[in-house]
């Protein structure tokens, strides 16, 4: 099920920031919310694996839809907190679930679970169609008439010129930020499928084995409002390499901690750095290669993590659970591996030097749109 999410990501994260520019981030937003809504009916009336397998793949797309656009438009919104707007998005993209699974859980015993998905699926199209008219972002909205609004804010960028998808690619900064994604997103989504039963082969209980995972979720969901935070603070590879190698010195310990308490801690050291992998990189892509493109350079980011850390992280740890009698301690060496890799990588992301360069309007960054709405 893991694996046709990720898929789906690597898939659609580039066509989606490619259609951004053409169509606009609201209509992709209302699709995305549409789908997700009509795609619940998938698993409501399921009576085959191949139907799990299916909505997760169309989830997977339907989540494109909604994440790529809104990381844009705040990326082109909150100039100066890039950091922190991005952040904010992520955060509660991250949380989500903790939120809402309580609710879930009082929603399956009170009406069952086909009555569940089909209320779930029409207050996702209601909250989704509501939020939908204020995702647009600046470029589009300076479009307008005159007539349609008055002119009251002023939007300025203050990057240089915005690369190309050609340009971009020709430059070692995409590339190892798109070798951080594949290493260091597969080290942080492997715990998501292992910290359970990792617990479990401990001997802890179900309820404590559940319990590193959800640190694991905590810190990955809260990191990433902090860690946004500060990224706009401190240089931005630095941020993302430190916890980047704590999160290596976590796994290296994790076979050595005996207790509960200090397994979970070590948990959520590798959920915050996972989370700051998602944070951080939006930010750090529209600083290196500008916003124009943004959308379709995020999603050819994401191939990485679609396409490979999938493969290099829940699938290959799974295998070699299988084939060593459960021996964890091969499983967080290579991961630890991993994240070095990463922490490594992510300081050859190296944006270029704008000191110099006056602040460009956003005519500047868009030929096709007006400065002011």
């Amino acid at each position: 099920t893991l694996f046709f999410g990720l898929a789906a990501l690597g898939i659609f994260m580039f066509f989606v920031g490619r259609w951004q520019e053409r169509f606009g981030m609201r209509k992709m937003i209302a699709f995305g919310t549409l789908l997700t809504a009509v795609n619940l009916l998938t698993i409501a009336f399921a009576d085959h694996l191949w139907m799990l397998y299916l909505w997760s793949f169309l989830n997977g797309a339907a989540c494109c839809f909604v994440y790529t656009p809104a990381m844009t438009s705040v990326q082109r919104w909150f100039v100066q907190r890039r950091g922190l707007a991005s952040g904010a998005i992520n955060f509660t993209f991250g949380i989500a679930a903790a939120v809402t699974s309580p609710l879930f859980h009082r929603l399956l015993e009170g009406m069952g679970y086909v009555g569940m998905i089909l209320s779930v699926a029409g207050a996702t199209l209601v909250m989704g169609m509501l939020a939908v008219p204020f995702t647009e972002g600046p470029d589009h909205l300076a479009k307008r008439e005159p007539s349609s609004g008055p002119a009251v804010v002023k939007v300025n960028f203050v990057h240089g010129r915005s690369l190309t998808v050609k340009e971009c690619l020709a430059t070692k900064s995409f590339w190892f930020l798109w070798l951080t994604w594949a290493f260091q997103g597969a080290a942080g989504i492997a715990m998501v499928s292992v910290a359970t039963i990792y617990g479990l082969s401990k001997g802890f209980s179900m309820e404590s084995a559940v319990l590193v995972l959800t640190a694991f979720n905590l810190m990955n969901g809260i990191g990433r409002i902090i860690m946004g935070f500060l990224s706009d603070l401190v240089n931005r590879t630095l941020a993302m390499s430190t916890t980047f190698f704590a999160a290596a010195a976590a796994y290296l310990l994790l076979p050595h901690v005996a207790g509960v308490v200090g397994t979970a801690f070590l948990a959520a050291v590798i959920g915050l750095s996972f989370g700051t992998l998602f944070v951080v990189s939006s930010p750090l892509a529209a600083d290196c290669f500008g916003t124009r493109h943004f959308g379709a350079i995020l999603g050819l980011v994401f191939t990485a993590y679609g396409f490979i850390a999938g493969l290099l992280g829940p699938s290959l740890s799974g295998y070699i659970l299988d084939n060593t009698g459960g021996n964890f301690t091969v499983i967080f060496a290579y991961l630890a591996i991993f994240c070095m890799m990463a922490g490594i990588f992510i300081r050859f992301v190296i944006p270029p030097d704008t000191a110099s360069e006056p602040a460009a309007s956003l005519q500047d960054a868009d030929p096709e749109s007006a400065p002011t709405i």
